[in-house]
């Protein structure tokens, strides 16, 4: 029996609120999709074959559907799908649905008869669609047709070979001839690859006709990009075809503007296909070719195209009434020539269109700094005094300017979009739904269960917040970030140099971290390191109880062996980095004598200075020489404490006798130059003078200046021990016997002593 007009509308009604229903969760759509299916059947109305087909359509393309049960729902509708394709009423809505939903289910059906070889039924249903669609392919629709093309898209898709991501997971390959077996029960790999050459060449075949139509060629050149970009195989089979193609030779005269538009697009789609292989894949062979292709598509698009749009050219008249040639013998007032520079290159910004002065003082000068009531009584008189030629000149630069700006943005590409998505997405705008129960209870069929979930729309979509990270894990990510900041040091240049008249250095005054260039990095880290964590700190610990390092201990390691990597080039680095400890530790230390004023307890502070000046004196002092002499006493000046144990540090130099000099010279510019360190100096001066004799003459120098009194006792002292041990008789031999080491001596200066 018929279905009236009001039984199909309740119906249309009850299958939206189904649609809507997986929209919201697409966990419903096998159960959605087998309670559809007896409804929308061949022997169903065509209003409810045409929201049947957009539906299966829609399922096999929606992205929240997962892929493993798409595969098992898709060989349960093949016969559905294929029963509908072969009724003779050709409704193009239907066949348009049926050609995208085959599109969705050719992979997915390949990949299932690879797995499951006995399932001979479902690929003889498969290979029914795709045969009756390639068949009625010339004599359908547009529309229809753009589908085929996508469907032919797909099966040059699976039966050519793709790459493999991991050999040992198939499952997560792309679908391709690459994961099938080499022999199988239904398919057969020699077939099927020449099956896909065969069904190329007729989608290539679009671009060798005389008149086709701008819609077809603009589906066919869409859905090459992804052929191109996913098979390498045949992507320049494909390039060689779109490089022979003109879309100005399908300009017939009359040229009309819906002519004129379909070439327009047709060049358009051209252009975005050869940008997007160009920008993904840089080093391909036919760059250049592309590159020359695009560049005669811009030429033969004027010249037949908008040749009839084209107005009669101006004559060539002298702007302003008189010819340059002219004016010598009219004695004419020549007007003064305006040279307007040109801009620079790269972006150009409103007030470089319009400046056309070349004085850099007028223009770096912010005429906001004004009022406006004196900007008013200045530039009224002084455009009432403005000669008209030299502001015709003016404006003219300025329009020049901008004229050349709109065309060099009209030659640049357009950014092409690429084809992210392979699988149809239909646009899906949500609708009023119904909230009645007796709506939602006769939702789709008998099958379905009657007590259906509540139905949802699509609302906004929210990620998830993150886990909170651990502490390892954060360490880690500090680390990271602090290596990665270190090798950027090496590739920043150094402070650069201003050249005179274009700016000055701006010293203590500039904000730190502001240029941009390696000192600045260095002020960044050394500051994390030092500032960031003050006060944040426990206790100072010994180093080896210390299981966990903290992120600002990680940044003085590593400021600490970056500077051990060339300590003579990076000398700035260790300056800047002990100054910065030095001031975090007095300011650490000022901090807790206030609290403790306040608290009455002791609070103990971590300090760094002295650890750390120490390890960098230990790790460089065993490489100079005395043609380090410069960097080392630059290095003592500019340390912002001397302390007794760097004393000794320095002390130590004179251990060995080449680097004496070098030693008593940093203690002399210590003392003359440094007085806070000046007594510390000279007491390690004088363990010097008397611990190491190469040293007495220049030390001995220094301390009869600062100390003459001292070096005298200590010159007394030495007299008096040498004549002791000059004046010191050879040890007598007890009972009259001789020594027995003298007994066969053959000196006689030894024997006349025995």
């Amino acid at each position: 029996m018929a279905q009236t007009a009001d039984q199909v509308a309740t119906q249309l009604a009850q299958l939206n609120n189904a649609r809507n229903l997986v929209l919201g969760d697409a966990a419903f759509y096998p159960q959605i999709v087998n309670g559809v299916l007896p409804i929308i059947g061949a022997h169903a109305r065509v209003e409810l074959r045409r929201w049947g087909t957009e539906f299966l359509a829609e399922t096999f393309a929606s992205p929240t559907f997962a892929t493993a049960q798409k595969e098992k729902l898709a060989t349960e509708v093949l016969q559905t799908v294929r029963n509908i394709l072969e009724l003779p009423e050709n409704d193009q809505l239907v066949l348009k649905n049926i050609a995208q939903t085959a599109a969705s289910l050719y992979p997915l059906v390949f990949r299932h008869i690879i797995n499951h070889p006995e399932d001979k039924e479902s690929w003889e249903h498969l290979e029914a669609i795709k045969q009756d669609l390639l068949r009625r392919w010339d004599s359908f629709s547009s529309p229809v047709k753009i589908g085929c093309i996508k469907f032919a898209q797909r099966v040059v898709l699976v039966q050519t070979h793709g790459p493999i991501a991991d050999p040992r997971r198939p499952e997560q390959n792309e679908t391709s001839l690459a994961i099938l077996p080499r022999t199988h029960a239904i398919l057969s790999l020699p077939s099927l690859e020449a099956e896909a050459s065969g069904l190329l060449d007729r989608v290539l075949s679009v671009f060798q006709e005389d008149a086709s139509d701008p819609i077809l060629i603009n589906a066919t050149l869409n859905c090459l990009a992804t052929l191109v970009r996913t098979r390498q195989s045949i992507g320049n089979k494909i390039i060689n075809a779109v490089l022979n193609f003109f879309p100005a030779r399908h300009a017939r005269s009359p040229v009309t503007p819906a002519v004129r538009v379909g070439v327009k697009s047709m060049e358009r789609t051209v252009r975005a296909l050869f940008i997007n292989i160009m920008k993904r894949n840089p080093s391909h062979p036919l760059v250049s070719k592309m590159q020359h292709h695009i560049e005669r598509l811009m030429q033969s698009r004027i010249e037949p195209v908008d040749e009839a749009s084209r107005k009669r050219a101006l004559p060539i008249e002298p702007t302003d009434g008189l010819d340059a040639a002219k004016r010598a013998r009219l004695d004419a007032e020549t007007p003064p020539v305006i040279r307007v520079p040109p801009l620079p290159p790269g972006r150009v910004s409103f007030s470089q269109l319009f400046t056309v002065t070349e004085d850099a003082g007028l223009s770096s000068f912010d005429v906001k700094q004004l009022p406006a009531d004196l900007l008013v009584k200045i530039v009224v008189p002084l455009l009432a005094r403005v000669d008209q030629s030299s502001l015709n000149q003016v404006v003219d630069g300025v329009r020049m300017r901008y004229q050349t700006l709109q065309k060099q943005q009209a030659t640049q590409p357009p950014p092409a979009a690429a084809e992210e998505e392979d699988d149809y997405e239909p646009e899906y705008d949500p609708m009023d739904i119904p909230t009645s129960a007796a709506d939602q209870a006769g939702a789709v069929s008998a099958d379905v269960p009657e007590e259906q979930p509540d139905i949802v729309s699509l609302g906004p979509f929210v990620l998830p917040r993150p886990p909170p990270l651990s502490e390892e894990q954060a360490a880690e990510a500090g680390r990271g970030a602090v290596a990665r900041v270190f090798s950027m040091l090496g590739t920043t240049s150094l402070t650069p140099t201003p050249v005179k008249g274009q700016g000055q250095q701006l010293g203590f005054s500039r904000l730190a971290g502001s240029t941009f260039d390696r000192d600045a990095w260095v002020t960044l880290l050394t500051r994390l390191a030092t500032r960031a964590p003050a006060g944040l700190e426990g206790p100072k610990q010994e180093p080896s109880s210390r299981k966990k390092p903290t992120i600002s201990d990680s940044i003085r390691e590593t400021l600490y062996r970056y500077i051990l990597e060339d300590f003579r080039g990076r000398v700035n680095v260790g300056i800047m980095w002990l100054n910065e400890e030095w001031y975090n530790d007095r300011i650490q230390m000022k901090i807790a004598a206030n609290n403790r004023a306040d608290e009455e307890e002791e609070v103990s502070v971590p300090l760094h200075y002295d650890h750390w000046v120490l390890r960098l004196l230990d790790g460089f002092l065993p490489y100079l020489d005395t043609r380090d002499i410069k960097i080392f006493i630059r290095f003592l000046s500019e340390t912002p404490e001397i302390t007794i144990s760097i004393a000794k540090r320095i002390a130590s130099l004179a251990k060995d006798p080449e680097r004496v000099s070098l030693c008593v010279q940093s203690f002399m510019y210590l003392i003359m130059f440094r007085p806070p360190a000046r007594e510390i100096c000279l007491d390690a001066l004088e363990e010097v003078y008397q611990n190491y004799e190469e040293s007495r003459p220049s030390a001995g120098k220094v301390l009869s200046r600062w100390r003459p009194q001292r070096i005298e006792q200590l010159q007394a002292e030495q007299t008096t021990l040498v004549n002791r041990t000059i004046e010191t008789p050879t040890p007598a031999v007890t009972n009259g016997a001789k020594d027995p080491r003298l007994a066969h001596s053959s000196d006689p200066r030894l024997s006349s002593v025995s």
